[in-house]
């Protein structure tokens, strides 16, 4: 896959991380949102690399904490905000960019959906509700030395460009496991297709800012949060990505892959409330297949939607669909560029335990 010569960065890419970009057509429309493509694979791939080349002696080579868990909307500098590290469970690697162009995981055609009904009116009276259901959550308290565990199902369609040729694929549904230190700074990553069985390290000197400590440390007034995240979005997004959105990605992101306390995810869900452009959706379905209800914001022809269950309002994971399309844009309305889905939160006592695992 050859670089085009008139590529420039999306106004939604992250701005602290262009050098790590790869060097990938994406042949795409102009205006059209690729949420979390190129620039995450070759970071996985060149850490896979440097893996592979230490003795059977010699320890794997630390992964910098803000790489395979940047994704480009979120636009939040990882090393001054909690948001920004949110990303870390669910949806940062994705298809779109292993070396050749060739994607392991891409199997068959575009994911389509059923568009549901967007209602901006019921947005206030449906997070008010979710909210509720989020602070009456009895999560665990973590004690010191123990991570934060998500397992989740994920899976996205893109565009494939080998030589002179793009088709629209999508990834096979597939597993993704991630562990966090509290306070961010070990863990580990396993992701089907994308690392191998072992997984690979997320130690660094870094630390890891959207862990579970920096969460917890968030005001829980929604006009102070929200302030605080329309304050630090705003000092690295690119202009032409709208606030609002920029916004309302980092919430999402960070309900999708974390474990906040539940006056924090109840704070984060009254703050969306405040958010300009936020509806409520009748129908979305999750990457496991699983119907509910949805908190939406579209921009630039794609709906980020965060899927909840109708009956319990519980967060079931999150998805994004194009809604909008022009004749020569090849991702047609109802697809879904990336779906993903909650399957278990824990806390464990270690690195790379399972929950119910024996210490």
């Amino acid at each position: 896959m050859n670089a085009s010569p008139s590529h420039r960065p999306h106004p939604a890419e992250w701005t602290e991380t262009q050098g790590l970009l790869p060097s990938a057509e994406r042949d795409l429309p102009a205006g059209r949102h690729q949420f979390h493509k190129e620039q995450m694979m070759a970071r996985i791939h060149e850490d896979l690399r440097t893996s592979s080349r230490t003795s059977g002696t010699s320890p794997v080579a630390p992964v910098k904490r803000s790489n395979p868990f940047l994704r480009r909307t979120i636009l939040l500098p990882a090393a001054t905000f909690a948001l920004a590290g949110a990303v870390a469970g669910g949806l940062a690697l994705t298809g779109g960019g292993t070396p050749g162009g060739k994607t392991a995981l891409a199997t068959g055609p575009a994911l389509t959906t059923r568009i549901g009904v967007a209602d901006p009116k019921g947005a206030p009276q449906l997070l008010e509700r979710i909210s509720l259901a989020a602070a009456d959550t009895s999560a665990p308290t973590p004690r010191k030395g123990q991570y934060i565990y998500i397992a989740s199902k994920v899976a996205d369609t893109y565009i494939k460009t080998e030589g002179d040729k793009s088709e629209v694929v999508s990834d096979e549904l597939h597993s993704r496991q991630v562990w966090n230190s509290l306070d961010g700074r070990d863990g580990w990553l396993i992701e089907a297709g994308k690392t191998s069985d072992k997984g690979i390290t997320l130690k660094g000197d870094t630390p890891f800012s959207g862990a579970y400590n920096a969460l917890a440390a968030l005001p829980t007034d929604p006009d102070t949060l929200l302030q605080q995240i329309y304050r630090e979005s705003d000092a690295v997004r690119d202009p032409e990505v709208p606030r609002d959105q920029a916004a309302f990605a980092a919430i999402g992101d960070l309900l999708n892959a974390s474990y906040p306390p539940a006056e924090v995810g109840a704070a984060l869900y009254k703050a969306a409330a405040k958010i300009p452009g936020v509806v409520a959706v009748n129908d979305a379905v999750d990457a496991t297949g699983r119907h509910g209800v949805a908190i939406a914001r579209e921009n630039d022809g794609e709906r980020i939607e965060w899927i909840f269950d109708k009956k319990t309002l519980r967060f079931l994971g999150q998805r994004i669909v194009v809604v909008k399309a022009t004749a020569d844009d090849p991702l047609k309305v109802g697809t879904v560029t990336h779906t993903s889905a909650i399957t278990e939160r824990a806390v464990v006592d270690g690195n790379k335990q399972l929950p119910g695992q024996a210490s």
